[in-house]
C-alpha cells in the first residue's frame, strides 16, 4: 500500500496521529451499543477490527478498491467485512445499522451534505452515528481536507439530517499538544519554500503529488523518534473535552434520531 501521508498506515505514520484516530475509535466503542456497525471510511481496517467479537457484524466502507481488499485480506479471519464504496453513494439497505461511525471521512468530500444523509439514512431509528473531523482552526494545510468544520457549521449540517446531535472535542495531553506543536512547525519551514503560493496555482492533480510526495521525503528524515511507539505517544493522551477552542485537535460528533 502506497504511503501518501493521509491513509493511516501502522510504521509509516506518525504516533500521534495514529493514537489521534485510536483514541477516537476507543471514543465510539465506549458509546455505542451491541449491534450492526458500519466503519465507513474504514481504510486498512486497524481499527475496524476492534469492533469485532459476541456475534457482532462489523462493516467497513472504503472508497478505494485495493484498500478494501487489503483490509478484508488482513482482518476478515477475525469478523471485519470490507466493501468498496463512495461514502456518498452507499450500497446499504434503509436502517440496516445500528451504530454507524465516520471518523475523519467527512472532510474530504467537496460536498459533505450527501455523505451525512447516507450515514442518517442507513442508520436505525435508535442508533447513534459518530462524525469525527479535524477543527478547522487546528489543521494543517492538506489537499485532501477540501471541507473543513467549526463546531458550530458542523452543527448546522449535522441538524439537518438528525434530530439530536452533541459536539465534543477530542485533544491532547500537553505532550501530544506539543509533537502537534513541531510537526506545525516542521510544515511551515517547508511551505515557506513556496512563498509566491505557487502550489495553489497547480492543478489538484499535481498538489496533491506534490503534497504526497512532499510527506515522504519528510516522513524519511523524521519519522525516526516518531513511529513505531518510539515517541511515547499512545491514545490514553486523548480525551474528549466539552469546551472546545481554536487549539482542539477533533471534532467529535455524536448524532441520534435521524432525519430521512
Amino acid at each position: 500500500m502506497k504511503l501518501t501521508g493521509e491513509r493511516p498506515m501502522q510504521g509509516e505514520t506518525p504516533d500521534s496521529l495514529l493514537a489521534l484516530h485510536a483514541a477516537g475509535y476507543r471514543e465510539v466503542r465506549e458509546r455505542m451499543g451491541t449491534g450492526r456497525f458500519l466503519d465507513v471510511g474504514c481504510g486498512l481496517g486497524d481499527e475496524s477490527v476492534g469492533f469485532t467479537g459476541g456475534g457482532r457484524l462489523v462493516v467497513g466502507i472504503d472508497y478505494d478498491p485495493e484498500t478494501a481488499a487489503t483490509a478484508a485480506r488482513t482482518h476478515g479471519g477475525a469478523g471485519l467485512r470490507t466493501e468498496c464504496a463512495d461514502g456518498s453513494m452507499l450500497g446499504l439497505a434503509t436502517g440496516s445499522f445500528d451504530d454507524v461511525c465516520s471518523s475523519h471521512l467527512i472532510e474530504h468530500f467537496v460536498d459533505p451534505e450527501p455523505h451525512v444523509r447516507e450515514v442518517a439514512r442507513v442508520l436505525a431509528e435508535d442508533g447513534t452515528a459518530f462524525f469525527l473531523t479535524p477543527n478547522a482552526p487546528a489543521d494543517f494545510e492538506n489537499p485532501y481536507h477540501v471541507h473543513l468544520f467549526t463546531p458550530d457549521t458542523l452543527r448546522a449540517m449535522l441538524e439537518r439530517h438528525f434530530g439530536s446531535v452533541e459536539i465534543w472535542g477530542l485533544d491532547g495531553d500537553e505532550a501530544v499538544k506539543e509533537d502537534f506543536a513541531t510537526r506545525r512547525a516542521t510544515a511551515e519551514r517547508l511551505l515557506r519554500l513556496d512563498p509566491l503560493g505557487i502550489r495553489h496555482k497547480l492543478p489538484r492533480g499535481a498538489f496533491v503529488w506534490l503534497h504526497a510526495t512532499g510527506r515522504r521525503v519528510a516522513y524519511r528524515y523524521t519519522n525516526s523518534g516518531q513511529t513505531g511507539g518510539a515517541s511515547g505517544i499512545t491514545e490514553e493522551g486523548f480525551a474528549l473535552i466539552e469546551d472546545i477552542d481554536d487549539t482542539t485537535l477533533v471534532l467529535f460528533a455524536i448524532c441520534r434520531q435521524p432525519i430521512r
